[in-house]
């Protein structure tokens, strides 16, 4: 395996990055993987320049787990290269975690409680377009930058000029969801099947069957569940009498995997598939035999041969016991593209920072290079999975359009 810290460091010293975007990088070139603790200090420490405190809210807990459990490691990984090789602005960084089990109404709350009584300079999170949108408006009212690793929904940066992701958005992934489902899966008759309490899965629906009925596409039953529902056999049984040739699942891993297992029971033997929603190994564990063969897409894949990627999954897997998933490297990415934004900016001032990070172009990730456009939305590929003897197999990288 080719080692990241010599490719980045070599890549660096002969200018094959433009100065801005390799500054966040040459604090982390030995890529160590040694915890740096800062100190816990007073509600002021950051004024007083002890630490840099950024704030994180993530679903630690409750139905979407998985999500903030893999997206915190990524970003607790980077920080903790990033502590090792000085922080950031010559301040070590402090990362201050809230949990908001993966309720509704928690996320506007832990955003007041960083900001205000702990000091933050910005917040990263969530990963849920929902619990973004939560938050975003307190964020943009304190002018403290928010950055989201995977909120796909247009509207989540649509609140102000503060709120920042690292992810492409659902415009995107319903196009290249629609064109796979035609050119890869040679369907034209589809059955969409959505989660009508959740802002991420009602605009992917929207944008999927949008772009695929412009291009003569047809979709023959259009059902709806709430996410949580553990019985979806009178949706199930609609969809298979309007014999579809294909259905689509625009909803999160946990009803996906019922969804799945019980479409299967019902003789449904047609292609599913689905958005970066599904992207858990807790799919698997839900769905079993009945997710095999399935597809979804998303953001990284570990299968990626870029040397940079392999370093990651190796770096993560010796930490954590697991393979990372594209949470896992979007968070990760959230918190290294932070980390350039205060060094390009030369401070943790909000208004700087925010500028800093709007004038993001190529930066190298984890999971593409990514240039934020005006609208503080990503650029940068995605990739298609398919579920594959109990894994996620790689099947086609996508670049932004």
């Amino acid at each position: 395996m080719t080692n990241k810290n010599g490719i980045l460091l070599n890549r660096f010293l002969n200018g094959i990055w433009p100065l801005p975007v390799t500054l966040a990088f040459t604090i982390v070139i030995t890529g160590c993987n040694k915890s740096s603790e800062p100190p816990a200090n007073g509600k002021d420490g950051a004024a007083q320049g002890d630490v840099i405190k950024i704030g994180e809210f993530a679903s630690l807990t409750g139905k979407e787990a998985s999500f903030g459990q893999m997206s915190h490691h990524g970003t607790e990984l980077a920080i903790d290269e990033l502590n090792a090789h000085g922080g950031a602005l010559g301040r070590k960084l402090q990362l201050l975690t809230e949990d908001n089990q993966s309720k509704q109404g928690e996320s506007k709350t832990i955003a007041r409680k960083l900001i205000s009584r702990d000091g933050i300079v910005a917040l990263l999170g969530e990963v849920a377009s929902g619990r973004s949108l939560e938050a975003a408006p307190v964020c943009q009212e304190s002018h403290i930058p928010q950055i989201s690793p995977s909120s796909t929904n247009p509207k989540v940066t649509e609140i102000g000029d503060y709120i920042f992701r690292v992810c492409f958005i659902d415009p995107l992934q319903g196009k290249v969801l629609a064109r796979f489902a035609q050119q890869t899966l040679k369907v034209k008759r589809v059955a969409v099947l959505t989660d009508a309490a959740s802002t991420y899965s009602d605009g992917l629906a929207t944008f999927f069957k949008e772009s695929f009925t412009n291009s003569g596409g047809t979709i023959v039953s259009d059902q709806k569940y709430s996410g949580g529902d553990k019985d979806f056999n009178a949706q199930l049984t609609s969809i298979k009498a309007a014999d579809p040739e294909a259905i689509f699942i625009p909803g999160y891993y946990q009803d996906a995997g019922l969804i799945a297992l019980q479409a299967r029971q019902l003789g449904i033997t047609i292609p599913l598939f689905g958005g970066d929603g599904w992207e858990s190994h807790d799919l698997m564990a839900i769905g079993g035999a009945a997710v095999e063969g399935t597809y979804f897409s998303t953001h990284f894949s570990p299968e990626q041969p870029e040397p940079v990627v392999q370093d990651f999954v190796k770096k993560f897997h010796d930490r954590y016991g697991v393979m990372p998933d594209a949470m896992a490297a979007l968070g990760y990415d959230t918190a290294i593209l932070l980390a350039d934004a205060f060094k390009r900016a030369g401070t943790t001032d909000g208004p700087k920072v925010r500028d800093a990070l709007a004038a993001t172009k190529d930066f190298p990730g984890i999971t593409g290079k990514i240039t934020i456009d005006e609208h503080r939305n990503a650029k940068k590929p995605l990739v298609m999975l398919r579920v594959e003897g109990g894994k996620f197999k790689l099947v086609e990288q996508i670049g932004a359009e």
